[in-house]
């Protein structure tokens, strides 16, 4: 594999008997923008917000059948367009057994924000209900479960943050309103609104007003009078064929508006939005749209949109674009027109809602909607200003477990000269014309034993294993080239030799195994089993549980006063030689585990990762007083004079280790957080050695070059598909590896998929200069990294010159022709779970189709439109 001018033969083995199932998509939301200030004194225009400097994008919080949540943010914090878009930073798991039905985010400290201002992963709360009777609260920052309330009304069906963030209000299944306060941190019980003889379904807060308070407690217009937002109505939607909406001053209902019926069955309404001038939304389970008027509580518009049920909608940015989408896996876009009318000016002329376009983008149901930049829900004269230049985007969920994302620019705009499409993936930006994303799933609790020749998938509270046994052919006669994926790759069998059903408290997190299929680790969010495996004479393996495993964690671990150390786990991984363990706890310890005695032993406790202030470099250190950062089990402290000090107690919770390598002699291990900090230690003398400058971006993968050479080099590929090689030894950036990583190629920068992994051909272990196989979801790129990357994208005229000039500049053609072989896409293989390899020039690639995925769910919806009698 050392020349890249020839393509090299490798086996493949596809893998798709894995059955790895992702969860349903049911819950989509964006982190909410802060309200403008109100008016000086209620007569004045306020003036509205703008995002004067750049364009933000905020958080994506996606909440799943199975109880886990993700928060994606956005991959180019100082680009508009990036290919990528949103990536997973974190997962939540969920409780077992749990799911989310529904989630809302508010505002931590609002009134602190400023209009202007997207709100952090850390400036928010997140709130979730599963279809029980509890609304739980999350820590944001640790992903466990910060509190739980009881809505005292049973089931909750529905959630709804007021636009001020102070107020959460619950729709139960005994037809009352509970109001929460979120006032200062808290969460409890506030009022209960009238309750009235059905389930609430759907919430919404009506739009707020501008209540003048007067400080020295008089109505005289002085300079003492301050503003304030106010809540007056909320809007819900019910079982029983009918909208009402409650006042907030006196808890009753002040009116009812009711929806169609078939054959007198009740009508069920299961999405409500409410609109700044009042405009109430409703979406029903006959598939009608509706708009109502919420003075009057008549109905203005109705619209047959949909099929079937209608589950969800969103608002555009300004207000004047609606989305709906629901079981008929169809998205309706309904657009605010002006009406043309006699005697009456462009700015006067009355406006009618209008069903502009609907597109199919999912295979099943669609159970969320969210749009970004989300709506808010001010009057008119506040409305928040965005740029003109940028479309929105339209986030989309559901059964089918894939998100899409598609641009969402309304028909206006389409006068500015150009719009701005953030996902790269057309030149139109319209919601109509533009091309969407269909956002990959992937599994991080898929791993290769490379020895044993083993394939690892855990799902929520299992394991399974299985062996794949070596292909009948790897001749040269019949080989599967690297430039060339050999789509019937499969030619070895393969047999599922252990399956495990887990106890856990929450999902499964992580797991590991080591190279020799000796050991298997699992853990969920607070604890960690270890299994020796053992084959027995059938081929099959039998588990055996370390069962002291949690209390020698517990002892290695410091105590606090508030409760036990979790022995949970968030990254593993074993040495070479399988006789020893690295793992990343959730309070962010790395402990060394010493597998090589009867009983398993913790060696070295380190705590690099629990600082809230890094150095970069050798140079810089920290001494805030408090415990060394690397410290024994028995307390004695670590020799090395270059570790960072450590403040005492518990500052770090929320830290999350999230990705581990050992170099293939065994002698160094790096680690990177979820704070974009990367960190060097020697296994050797395990010590700290060195912190890798923090990167811009969060590492998505790393691992250490086989090369004999270049043992100590750390490849690292960054969620925007970038690439940094450090010497870990030197301490440095090599001269080589900043040419590579400032001249990367666009075809592999410009990949909408992020990369998930890079492996190594251990026959690289022989060789001067490594190949190495970076991969996404749905790529894999072969990379030379000693070689030029090559020219930066897809030139028609390059391949022509390439094609008829060779004889003219053989040279130069030459030249041409081998750079093109570096940074080589292939896109055979799709979805891609994990890939590593079994052997020299023998790789595994573990695919999980969609068709697979899907044909586990039930039937999507479909209604024949032709030859019905």
């Amino acid at each position: 594999m050392g020349d890249t001018s020839a393509p090299t033969p490798i086996s493949v083995h596809r893998c798709r008997f894995v059955d790895f199932q992702p969860a349903a998509i049911t819950a989509l939301s964006f982190a909410p923008l802060p309200l403008p200030a109100p008016s000086a004194k209620g007569k004045e225009k306020a003036s509205a917000p703008r995002w004067r400097e750049r364009y933000h994008f905020g958080t994506l919080v996606v909440g799943r059948a199975n109880g886990d949540i993700e928060l994606c943010e956005w991959t180019g914090d100082q680009q508009v367009e990036t290919p990528q878009a949103w990536v997973v930073r974190k997962t939540f798991p969920g409780p077992r057994p749990s799911k989310v039905d529904s989630l809302a985010l508010a505002l931590r400290y609002p009134e602190r924000a400023k209009p202007e201002d997207v709100p952090t992963t850390s400036e928010l709360r997140l709130f979730t209900a599963g279809g029980g009777t509890d609304v739980i609260e999350w820590d944001m920052s640790s992903g466990s479960i910060l509190r739980t309330m009881s809505s005292q009304g049973g089931t909750i069906w529905s959630m709804a943050v007021n636009p001020g963030s102070t107020m959460l209000a619950l729709g139960c299944e005994d037809g009352a309103i509970r109001i929460l306060s979120l006032e200062l941190g808290s969460l409890q019980h506030h009022r209960r609104l009238d309750r009235v003889k059905t389930r609430i379904l759907s919430l919404a807060w009506g739009p707020p007003i501008v209540k003048r308070n007067s400080v020295n407690g008089s109505d005289s217009d002085d300079e003492e009078e301050e503003d304030e937002w106010a809540d007056e109505w909320l809007v819900a939607g019910g079982s029983d064929s009918s909208l009402r909406k409650w006042d907030l001053a006196s808890g009753r209902v002040v009116d009812r508006m009711g929806t169609d019926k078939i054959k007198g069955e009740r009508t069920l309404v299961w999405a409500v939005q409410t609109l700044g001038d009042g405009t109430i939304i409703s979406g029903d389970s006959m598939g009608m749209v509706k708009f109502w008027d919420s003075r009057t509580c008549t109905q203005l518009q109705s619209f047959p949109a949909h099929g079937a049920d209608v589950l969800c909608m969103a608002i555009s940015p300004e207000g004047s674009t609606v989305y709906t989408s629901g079981v008929d896996q169809k998205i309706a876009q309904f657009s605010l027109v002006r009406t043309a009318s006699t005697g009456s000016s462009f700015l006067h002329q009355p406006q009618k809602w209008v069903h502009t376009v609907s597109r199919r983008l999912h295979s099943h149901d669609v159970r969320a909607l969210a749009i970004w930049p989300p709506y808010t829900l001010v009057p008119p004269s506040h409305r928040p200003v965005y740029p003109v230049g940028v479309a929105p985007v339209l986030v989309s969920g559901g059964l089918d477990m894939n998100m899409v994302l598609t641009p969402a620019a309304s028909a206006p705009s389409t006068s500015v000269a150009k719009i701005i499409n953030p996902l790269s993936t057309s030149v139109t930006a319209t919601f109509e014309d533009a091309y969407h994303r269909r956002l990959a799933y992937s599994a991080r609790t898929v791993c290769v034993a490379r020895l044993a020749r083993l394939v690892v998938s855990a799902s929520e509270s299992g394991v399974s294993i299985w062996r794949v046994h070596p292909q009948n052919s790897t001749s040269e006669e019949d080989p599967a080239y690297l430039d060339g994926f050999d789509p019937e790759g499969q030619r070895g069998g393969w047999e599922k030799i252990l399956e495990m059903e887990l106890a856990f408290t929450t999902n499964i997190v992580a797991c590991g195994i080591s190279q020799d299929g000796r050991w298997i680790v699992v853990s969920d969010h607070y604890e960690t089993k270890l299994f020796a495996l053992h084959s027995t004479d059938d081929g099959t393996l039998k588990p055996k549980r370390v069962r002291d495993f949690a209390a020698i964690l517990v002892e290695s671990l410091p105590s606090t006063s508030r409760a036990a150390p979790s022995t949970g786990g968030t990254a593993f991984v074993f040495t070479p030689d399988s006789l020893k363990l690295v793992m990343s706890t959730t309070s962010a310890y790395i402990l060394i585990i010493d597998l090589s005695s009867e009983r398993p032993r913790v060696v070295r406790r380190f705590e690099q990762h629990r600082m809230e202030h890094v150095g970069i470099g050798k140079a810089a250190r920290t001494k805030q007083g408090g415990h060394e950062a690397a410290m024994d089990v028995d307390g004695e402290g670590s020799e090395d004079d270059e570790e960072e000090q450590i403040p005492s107690g518990d500052d770090a919770v929320g830290i999350s280790v999230s990705r581990m390598c050992v170099s293939t002699d065994g002698q160094w291990l790096a680690t990177t957080d979820d704070r974009c900090r990367t960190y060097i230690f020697n296994l050797d003398s395990i010590q700290h050695h060195s912190v890798v400058p923090t990167m811009p971006q969060p590492i998505h993968a790393m691992a250490f070059n086989p090369s004999a050479s270049r043992t100590t080099t750390l490849i690292m590929a960054l969620a925007n598909n970038t690439i940094q090689i450090y010497d870990v030894d030197a301490r440095e950036f090599p001269n080589w590896a900043r040419e590579l990583s400032a001249s990367l190629p666009k075809r592999f920068t410009g990949i909408h998929d992020s990369v998930i992994g890079v492996t190594f051909d251990p026959a690289s272990a022989s060789t001067e200069g490594a190949v190495a196989l970076f991969w996404g979801a749905t790529w894999i790129c072969k990379v030379q990294l000693d070689r030029p990357a090559g020219w930066g994208g897809f030139s028609r005229k390059r391949r022509r010159a390439q094609k008829g000039g060779a004889n003219e500049a053989g040279m130069v053609i030459a030249d041409i022709s081998q750079q093109q072989q570096n940074f080589k896409v292939v896109t055979h293989y799709r979805p891609i779970l994990a890939l590593d390899f079994f052997g020299p020039r023998e790789m595994v690639v573990v695919e999980r189709p969609l068709v697979d995925v899907l044909a586990r769910l039930p039937p999507a919806y479909f209604r024949p439109k032709y030859g019905r009698s």
